[in-house]
Parts: structure tokens; sequence; C-alpha cells
């Protein structure tokens, strides 16, 4: 799927670790220790997860989607929406806007752009 994301811009996106919880683990009632388990992962980690402490990765996306049949691209697509809108509000957000955009000239970056990399 190539469909964009959708950033919202008034509100953090709810991180995919809480979905986890709310909309899996609990309706299932099963503990995280448990569910770790299955997943074959450590407690402490599935609990960085839920509390937003650690990522989702690949790894992870996977085990989730083989668990609970949830694709591993939604899990990294939610990942990546908290990650972008993170970085868009975050600290570093202010230097980001600040970059000036290479002009290019039919398809070819000017020779000044050319000459800063050097």
């Amino acid at each position: 799927m190539n469909r964009p994301l959708t950033i919202p811009t008034h509100r953090r996106p709810v991180p995919p670790g809480e979905i986890l919880l709310r909309e899996f683990l609990e309706p299932l009632e099963i503990t995280q220790a448990a569910f770790a388990k299955r997943i074959g992962v450590t407690a402490a980690r599935l609990s960085e997860i839920i509390h937003g402490k650690r990522p989702i990765t690949m790894d992870t996306a996977l085990r989730l989607e083989r668990a609970l049949g949830m694709k591993a691209e939604s899990w990294l697509r939610m990942q990546l929406t908290v990650d972008m809108y993170d970085a868009m509000h975050g600290p570093a957000a202010r230097v980001v806007a600040s970059i000036k955009p290479v002009k290019m000239t039919r398809g070819i970056a000017t020779t000044q752009a050319r000459a800063a990399t050097r």
C-alpha cells in the first residue's frame, strides 16, 4: 500500500503499544507477561512498547502480525505516524524548518548547491 500517512496536527497520535493493550490484550484478557512469552520477547520489551518507551520494530511488527493477524505494515505505519509527529513537533523541528531547499535546474542541482557539498 502506498497511501500517504495522515499525521494529526492538533494532538499526538495514539502509540501502537497503547492500541496493542486496549484493542487486543485487554479484550483477550491476556497479561503482558503471557503475551510477551507467546511472541518470544521479554516482558520488559513488551512493557516498554506498551508504555511508549520503545518503538515497534520490523521484528516486533512481524511477531504481532503472526500472533494477532493484524498486518505488520499496519503496526509499522502507526509507529511511523507517531515518529513523524514527534519529529515535526519536537526540539529539532525549528532547525529542520530553517533548512533552505536545494534549487533544481532540469533535474540537476545548481552549481551553488554542488559547491556547498564539496
